[in-house]
């Protein structure tokens, strides 16, 4: 493990000035924290922060950033907490060390509903400080690094996550060697023969043809030299999952696979770098289509290069990048640039993407989508799609992911251009709609007064914006159509079950929909977007118990040490399910608290006394009380409905006090005994549908504390 002497040097070689006593503070603390954790692979587990930390050293990063690195695992696995870390390290480290812990807890790869509202919350975090992600994909970078250790199931889901998610935005943020890097080590673990068939075919070829990149490297050497350009020249065989990648897309055998070899010229200046191209094309043939030059068009991130590919020393193809050094620079750390040190103070890279700027225009169209569907869409489309470059008719640039059809061309200029679109010219020649447009041309979007979007459209639109478009176009359209068909097909779904398709129940469906009302569900239902299925299970979700192991509810807990027993603190009452802590009370064993418990506060002088705890995976029985506070209908046979409704979704109630009573309504404390977590959000699902439940909520009762830490009921 890297000592705190030699990462403090590391922060030194570019950031004179760094606050050493901090960064030393920071390492003590983590260590401390860490003491006694250890990873798979046996090792002390603070090796792993100490490691993410010095991986952004070569990113010369700011101080902070390398203290959330060294400190980022400590909020989530170790009994350190914001207030702690803020206290010793200032609220900026402490709020980025939180966000680091957020992004570590979603789930990226879940369900399509659940993923596309993480994919906001990580783009949220990105937007209030681009360094979380940074240190994010440091951490993932590590861990895939030495994922050898883990379960042979574990290491397939990771490397699926990390191909992904983790490798693409890697890429987006131009780190295209982490990108690299990551997607190799994924492709490692997901397709390991083909991958070392890649490598045994690298090995047969070098054999064949002898050391090729050192042949042509000193041939564009020399080239260069006699042009009177000053410039570094490197050469490199492409990675084997890039390579693998090739085939696939291209279907073709390794055999017949060129542009295997990359080539980077690193020059002065930007004149040099398109007097370096003309050279390379005077001594070697330019392949047709395979130029881009993102100097004088760069990508939203900052990336800038000329790409050109020729065919090289006998005949193989290979791809040369052509850059300046301050270029280079920002294409190695992307957006990180902008937080790069030199000499102590930020450098002023002139390339680099300010990341405010950069999430701004990242986060632009997926604002406007409407459901979690059309934005998932619209992120993927942004994180793996390469761009092509058109042009208006007045010259100005458009940006589209390739494979982009005049289509999306009309609705990247404007909605209602989009809308009105009726055909298209590419280089003044006119087009179908289905033309895949490419870099260099330019489109004239030919438009039509009456016009509205067609049904194949979606068929033919590749971006996020304009399907979104077409649809919500005709939706409208419909609108009323699809609203009436839409009440029958709910009144079928619900009434199979007994339940009927209220206004109230419906709203309590768009809530959970994330969609904005009632009419937008039965809009939706009608036009086969959603299935009844879908509608009536957001409201009464499968409730049966889970398949899995029975957890005995006396070894529910794990972390305990030998021989002691616990208690559920009657302040908070955790569930399974839900993240726990444990104070030990002497003679009385441990008291289990929610980890966002207002008590826990109360303990912060004794640290001793805190145990992490989580519990057993598995099916728990119905027989962990919660207490729910509810305003309700004062009308006959209410009450009995709704603990009818308690005992369909197979919890038990063991009290019930009335806390208010009036003329027109009753509120009352129900006390449930749950699964775990998800059953009480179920059954507040469910309970929340019913049109004599006003309002519902949990409630946690902090006011009273009995001796051993616990708290009474209010009676």
């Amino acid at each position: 493990m890297i000592s705190a002497d030699d990462l403090i040097a590391l922060v030194r070689t570019y950031n004179p000035k760094t606050n050493e006593q901090l960064i030393r503070a920071a390492y003590d603390y983590g260590g401390l924290m860490h003491e006694g954790q250890f990873r798979h692979s046996g090792e002390p587990y603070f090796s792993h922060p100490v490691t993410v930390a010095a991986i952004l050293t070569e990113q010369q990063l700011d101080d902070a950033t390398i203290i959330t690195a060294l400190l980022h695992d400590t909020i989530e696995d170790t009994k350190a907490s914001f207030s702690s870390v803020s206290e010793m390290f200032g609220t900026e480290i402490a709020m980025l060390v939180d966000s680091v812990t957020k992004l570590t807890n979603l789930q990226l790869n879940s369900t399509e509903t659940k993923q596309a509202e993480n994919f906001r919350k990580l783009f949220m975090a990105m937007s209030k400080d681009m360094r979380v992600i940074l240190v994010k994909l440091a951490d993932r970078l590590h861990n895939m690094r030495t994922i050898k250790s883990m379960r042979p199931d574990k290491q397939v889901q990771k490397a699926r996550e990390t191909m992904d998610i983790y490798a693409p935005l890697a890429g987006r943020m131009g780190m295209q060697w982490m990108r690299e890097e990551l997607e190799d080590l994924a492709f490692r673990v997901l397709n390991p023969e083909g991958r070392s068939s890649i490598m045994r075919r690298f090995v047969l070829l070098q054999r064949e043809t002898g050391d090729v990149i050192q042949k042509i490297t000193g041939d564009m050497r020399a080239e260069l030299k006699k042009a009177g350009i000053k410039a570094e020249v490197y050469g490199r065989a492409k990675k084997p999952y890039s390579i693998w990648r090739k085939m696939q897309e291209k279907e073709l055998s390794f055999s017949r696979l060129s542009d295997i070899y990359g080539f980077r010229v690193i020059t002065d200046s930007e004149d040099d770098v398109y007097r370096t191209l003309g050279t390379i094309h005077q001594r070697w043939f330019a392949v047709p289509g395979r130029f881009k030059d993102y100097v004088s068009q760069p990508k939203t991130n900052g990336y800038r290069s000329i790409h050109t590919t020729v065919s090289g020393r006998d005949g193989k193809r290979v791809e040369v990048q052509i850059r300046t050094r301050q270029m280079h620079d920002v294409a190695e750390t992307g957006v990180a640039a902008h937080w790069s040190y030199r000499d102590g103070k930020r450098s002023q890279n002139p390339f680099a993407v300010d990341p405010s700027k950069w999430i701004a225009q990242l986060t632009e169209q997926f604002d406007s989508e409407e459901n979690h569907e059309d934005f998932l869409e619209a992120v993927k489309l942004e994180m793996y799609s390469d761009q092509v470059f058109c042009f208006t008719p007045k010259g100005e640039v458009v940006k589209l992911p390739r494979g982009a059809t005049p289509i999306d061309f009309a609705y990247a200029i404007h909605t209602r251009i989009g809308n009105a679109c009726v055909g298209a010219k590419i280089d003044g020649m006119r087009v179908p709609l289905w033309t895949r447009v490419k870099n260099g041309q330019s489109v004239e979007v030919i438009t039509a007064e009456g016009q509205t979007p067609q049904t194949t459209w979606l068929e033919i639109a590749t971006t996020g914006k304009a399907r979104t478009a077409i649809r919500r176009s005709l939706r409208e359209a419909d609108r009323d159509r699809f609203i009436k068909l839409g009440r029958e097909l709910a009144r079928s779904a619900f009434g199979q079950l007994g339940k009927k398709a209220t206004d109230k129940a419906l709203s309590t469906a768009a809530k959970h929909l994330r969609l904005t009302d009632a009419d937008e569900v039965l809009a939706r239902l009608g036009s086969a977007e959603l299935t009844g299925r879908e509608v009536v299970t957001a409201i009464y979700p499968d409730l049966s118990p889970k398949e899995g192991k029975a957890v005995d509810s006396r070894r529910a807990v794990i972390g305990l040490g030998k021989g002691q027993s616990f208690k559920r603190a009657a302040c908070c009452e955790p569930l399974p399910g839900e993240r726990i802590i444990g104070i030990t009370f002497r003679g009385q064993g441990v008291m289990v608290h929610a980890i966002d418990c207002a008590r826990l506060a109360s303990f912060e002088e004794s640290p001793e006394r805190w145990i992490d705890l989580h519990w057993h995976d598995g099916t728990h029985a119905a027989e962990y009380g919660a207490t729910l506070q509810m305003t309700i209908g004062n009308d006959a046979g209410v009450l009995g409905r709704i603990c009818t409704l308690i005992g369909e979704t197979g919890a038990n109630i063991s009290d019930l006090h009335f806390v208010d009573r009036k003329p027109d309504f009753y509120r009352l404390l129900i006390y449930v005994e749950l699964r775990d977590a998800s059953h009480l959000h179920s059954l507040m699902r469910v309970l929340e549908a019913e049109n004599e439940v006003a309002t519902i909520e949990r409630y946690r009762d902090t006011a009273t504390s009995e001796p051993d830490g616990t708290q009474s009921r209010p009676h």
